[in-house]
């Protein structure tokens, strides 16, 4: 039976701990360079997915070995820190489009990224506690999965809002050093672990 004050305290929680996290940062980046219906769906996407894993999954999640997930995850910031830093400027202060817009590549790029960076994040585990305490796995994964859409939302709005005021080559930078940290901060935690 499904209880909506089950799915509304997820939804907090997992709200929460989500908003200052990678997610934001990863749906600004994409939200600024592709249309933001398509980010959204592969983002959205790959959120049920993590949803569904930690819900299946319950406590075990856990239990994966955390040093490895850091690593993969602080290899695959330094190579978009790199990406975002090392690419080409042709000058341009606007939005370069992609060559491929199409609904299959953009969704499918942020369906992938999410799907990576966020594999073994702590909402993920979050969401396998939770669903473990309350044993009601249909309010714990509509919560959560709502609040990951929410921020993902935000995250993407955010990026078109922020590049009417912000120029793209300044964004890009503080992007890459932002990732920069957060690949620090996974290595860090993979070999401190």
């Amino acid at each position: 039976m499904f209880s909506i004050t089950v799915a509304a305290v997820v939804f907090g929680v997992v709200f929460l701990a989500e908003l200052p996290d990678k997610t934001a940062l990863a749906g600004l980046m994409l939200g600024t360079r592709y249309r933001a219906s398509y980010v959204f769906v592969g983002v959205a996407a790959a959120f049920a997915v993590h949803v569904a894993l930690a819900i299946a999954a319950g406590s075990v999640l856990s239990l994966l070995p955390h040093r490895v997930v850091q690593a993969v995850v602080g290899v695959l910031f330094l190579a978009g820190a790199a990406t975002l830093l090392f690419k080409k400027d042709d000058g341009e202060e606007e939005i370069k489009k992609p060559a491929d817009q199409s609904f299959w590549k953009v969704s499918g790029a942020g369906f992938m990224l999410i799907l990576v960076a966020e594999f073994g994040d702590l909402t993920q585990i979050m969401t396998a506690n939770l669903a473990a305490r309350y044993d009601d796995p249909i309010s714990v994964g509509v919560g959560a999965v709502l609040a990951l859409w929410a921020v993902a939302g935000l995250g993407i709005v955010g990026g078109r809002t922020l590049m009417r005021y912000v120029p793209l080559k300044l964004i890009t930078k503080i992007a890459a050093m932002v990732m920069l940290a957060l690949a620090g901060l996974s290595l860090y935690e993979a070999v401190a672990g």
